[in-house]
């Protein structure tokens, strides 16, 4: 059993209790929508842990990396050191959530937007071509441009990322296209609970649309239900109403 917390959003934080049953069940299911458009995770992959253990997002990750028998490497345990570790570690898988891929983003994205002569021309190029075939859906790799210029960023988080995930929290689709064609690699995000064992939604890998998180993973069901009192109807367009999961990640 394992007694996870909530944030506290309408009160104080409370303890969810999360069985064996709840996180297996999430866990294969999450793995299930990774594998659909990327290589699930195995022996070769490697998780670097620095989101607290005592979150359950960054306890569904170990989960995920546990059953696939995958590496996980913990960080030194000062996140100002963050870059300085995935140099050492070299991950492929990295999650993460808004608030630090936002810096991750304003940090880069000044950078070409900064960047002058034909260096800036290059950049703007680069980033505008990948861009332009993200949406497409070609996907986020260029045979040239990555070679020149998106392979160095990519160093930033050791150089061999294949999986992003994030969750916790909004996320603008802007800002996960360009992470995305900075980093030749796909972000996941999600939705879910303390309650659903980290993710109920999930986004696949090669959807070319970002800023929504995805449809049901495999292993629950959603509705929404009716309050009438505050004009939440399920009939209305968009339909809207308090959501409500079921499945064997639920607590």
């Amino acid at each position: 059993m394992l007694i996870s917390y909530t944030s506290g959003t309408t009160g104080d934080p409370k303890g969810v209790k999360l069985s064996h049953k709840n996180m297996v069940g999430c866990t294969y299911a999450g793995g299930v929508r990774l594998s659909h458009s990327c290589e699930p995770p195995d022996e070769d992959d490697c998780l670097i842990s620095y989101l607290p253990l005592a979150h359950v997002f960054e306890q569904g990750m170990v989960s995920v990396m546990t059953v696939y028998g995958a590496k996980i490497g913990f960080y030194s345990g000062n996140v100002l050191k963050l870059t300085e570790d995935m140099q050492v570690l070299k991950p492929t898988i990295f999650p993460s959530v808004p608030r630090l891929y936002n810096k991750i983003y304003g940090r880069i994205h000044d950078q070409v937007i900064k960047a002058e002569g034909l260096k800036g021309w290059m950049l703007k190029t680069a980033v505008d071509t990948k861009l332009q075939n993200l949406k497409a859906g070609y996907g986020f790799h260029h045979a040239l441009w990555d070679r020149i210029i998106f392979n160095k960023m990519k160093a930033i988080l050791g150089g061999k990322v294949r999986i992003m995930v994030t969750g916790s929290a909004p996320i603008s689709g802007d800002v996960l296209d360009f992470l995305k064609i900075c980093f030749s690699a796909p972000i996941f995000e999600g939705y879910g609970m303390t309650e659903t064992s980290a993710s109920g939604t999930l986004t696949y890998g090669d959807d070319p649309i970002s800023g929504h998180v995805g449809g049901p993973i495999q292993n629950v069901k959603i509705r929404l239900r009716d309050i009438p009192e505050m004009n939440y109807l399920g009939s209305a367009d968009p339909p809207k109403g308090e959501i409500e999961f079921w499945g064997t990640s639920v607590m």
